[in-house]
């Protein structure tokens, strides 16, 4: 891997994509949303995880993430996406409508056997690409990139209409999701 992609100053905040294997539309269910908001909190509340920006698309999601405590980042990362897999495999095993099971479950098995690291399934593809916010014009660009994703995407005609950003906690309306630290931009 590329020195590029690697968090090096554990103190800074990091831009990350979290991508479904083969982009898959995992996130088109309210109830796979659900569990990554709610693992997100926990992650908040217990591993010292502290969440600058994020917004959940259909296949991928995309984040301002750094940490208050000891625990590494990327280990934390580690953990959120290990967690949230077992939990979306569960989900999509026992959710009488989820239509797409069998597909969604032969996608993953089969991304699972190619990679040595997995015993069965695969749902997030390894990498992250964390990007070090180390500059003003960086975190702004970051911002932007995250914020406008679901409009570029013709979801939704401003940032601020879409839930599952925090494009809401930037405007500063009171209806959100999840909390999250301000960073100037």
């Amino acid at each position: 891997m590329s020195r590029k992609y690697k968090i090096r100053d554990q103190d800074k905040f990091y831009f990350v994509t979290f991508t479904i294997v083969e982009w898959i539309d995992l996130f088109t269910r309210q109830e796979y949303r659900d569990i990554f908001i709610d693992s997100l909190k926990y992650c908040q509340e217990n591993k010292g995880l502290d969440i600058a920006a994020f917004c959940i698309m259909s296949s991928h999601i995309h984040l301002i993430l750094g940490r208050n405590r000891d625990q590494k980042l990327e280990e934390i990362i580690r953990d959120l996406k290990k967690f949230t897999s077992i939990k979306f495999l569960k989900a999509i095993e026992t959710l009488a409508e989820e239509s797409r099971k069998n597909w969604l479950l032969y996608h993953f098995r089969m991304a699972g056997k190619t990679n040595p690291n997995n015993l069965n399934y695969q749902i997030w593809q390894q990498h992250n690409h964390p990007i070090e916010l180390n500059t003003q014009d960086r975190i702004r660009r970051c911002l932007n990139y995250i914020h406008q994703n679901p409009v570029v995407a013709g979801l939704v005609l401003s940032p601020e209409e879409y839930l599952y950003s925090s494009a809401k906690n930037y405007a500063g309306h009171p209806d959100r999701l999840i909390d999250v630290i301000l960073i100037d931009s």
